[in-house]
């Protein structure tokens, strides 16, 4: 289910916190029931925001890159996930080529890619990593500051398969976001490719993502009996931006007015103190790159040239043209005394760990995805038994909720996957 760890949080149980965990039969019960209907991710992973009053995802990632950040002692937890992960699409799964990002001078990435191999290959996987580089002439090593060594082969396309000289795999297992397009290569394999194709950010938006996740939110919230507000942020979308000459200023003003206002209302009704605010961010991309805090409208017009070349370029150099307004959703969790914020990782259906991403020049209303983060493991906590009480002297099982939040948010992502793709369908056959 979700493994029973030791966070930060150190305070009294918050309210929702105990609703979640007190209908855990339902929830499980419920959640089985969708992973019936919907093919699952084969791995995420969802950065989440505890402001104690609300809990909820703020991004969801269908190509994670910190596999390396997570607890050793997690291991075993990603080995078995892998194996169910893998038996769904190709139960005779022997090889698998593993395509990373073009990053060879990342070694915190590169240490990433080298964790998911061995998890591969301690589910019994024969694994191999292609590389897209263009200029990769031959098979190339990289020695990681711990020793550990990867070797990057440029990958072949023989027909509708892609391969290694001697590697003929079933499997071909992307941990690149495609966030620079769709290489030729790719398209048209026979092979499986996971995650999809459509899942990349050339076609991925996450108001659409958002757009899902509402309706699971509401789902969830009818089977416990909370308010949808309490894990949702609300959104707003505005396309045809162009930081650099400054058109859609109008649209992006009018959207955090009124978003302001919503979250606003929600605060009178209860009791909130805070000053409400929002996150403006590209709609499509990762590395926390195009975002900007916003608490008032008049601050999103007339922005400095600064501001501008922030805001108009994300990963591989894309222009934004289309922006995602988000409610922002304090943290008010720390680590040694700085601002940190959980991020959950699952592979298939299952949580398999996570780690608080830390940064001590942050404020608790500000993007923690930026230069100078810090990333702290999540320890398993002293076994308890499995009732959500535990023991007289066993604290609650407070990464639960957690678990609970991100695999709402990967529920979301599966819808949207299947969404995607049958309009990718249509259109084909239109």
């Amino acid at each position: 289910m979700v493994p029973r760890l030791t966070t930060a949080l150190t305070g009294p149980l918050q309210a929702l916190e105990s609703k979640i965990l007190a209908a855990t039969p339902e929830i499980e019960r419920w959640l089985r029931t969708q992973w019936a209907e919907h093919t699952v991710p084969f791995y995420s992973s969802v950065d989440l925001r505890n402001s104690g009053f609300k809990l909820a995802p703020v991004d969801t990632n269908l190509f994670p890159g910190g596999f390396n950040n997570l607890n050793p002692e997690f291991m075993p937890l990603c080995v078995q996930a892998t194996m169910s992960a893998v038996a769904q699409f190709c139960c005779a799964a022997r090889g698998v080529l593993l395509i990373p990002e073009n990053h060879t001078r990342n070694t915190f990435y590169l240490k990433n890619v080298a964790t998911l191999r061995n998890i591969l290959r301690q589910a019994g996987l024969a694994v191999r990593i292609g590389s897209l580089i263009p200029d990769l002439s031959g098979p190339t090593p990289i020695t990681l500051p711990d020793g550990e060594t990867l070797l990057l082969e440029p990958v072949l396309r023989k027909g509708r398969r892609l391969m290694l000289p001697d590697f003929d795999p079933c499997v071909v297992l992307l941990n690149n976001d495609l966030s620079a397009g769709v290489p030729e290569l790719l398209r048209g394999l026979d092979q499986d490719v996971v995650p999809p194709l459509h899942a990349g950010w050339t076609t991925r938006r996450k108001s659409r993502h958002f757009a899902a996740y509402d309706q699971v939110a509401a789902e969830f919230a009818q089977l416990i009996d909370i308010d949808p507000w309490t894990i949702n942020p609300y959104f707003g979308v505005c396309d045809r931006v162009d930081f650099q000459s400054n058109t859609g200023e109008e649209c992006l003003a009018a959207q955090v007015d009124l978003l302001l206002a919503r979250i606003g209302e929600k605060y009178r009704e209860y009791g909130i103190s805070e000053r409400p605010f929002v996150i403006v961010k590209a709609d499509a991309g990762t590395y926390g790159m195009g975002i900007m805090t916003v608490r008032d409208a008049v601050e999103v017009k007339g922005l400095n040239r600064k501001q501008r070349n922030k805001m108009a370029v994300v990963k591989e150099g894309l222009e934004v043209n289309q922006v995602i307004i988000q409610e922002g959703v304090y943290t008010f969790e720390t680590v040694n005394e700085a601002i940190a914020e959980p991020v959950v990782y699952m592979i298939d259906r299952y949580v398999v760990g996570g780690f608080y991403r830390v940064h001590t020049a942050r404020g608790k209303d500000e993007n923690l995805n930026a230069p100078g983060m810090q990333f702290e493991p999540l320890a398993f906590a002293a076994p308890c038994q499995p009732d959500p009480a535990g023991p007289p002297g066993c604290p609650p099982n407070r990464f639960y909720a957690y678990g609970v939040v991100a695999r709402l948010a990967m529920l979301a992502a599966a819808r949207e996957i299947e969404e995607m793709a049958e309009q990718a369908q249509e259109a084909v056959a239109a």
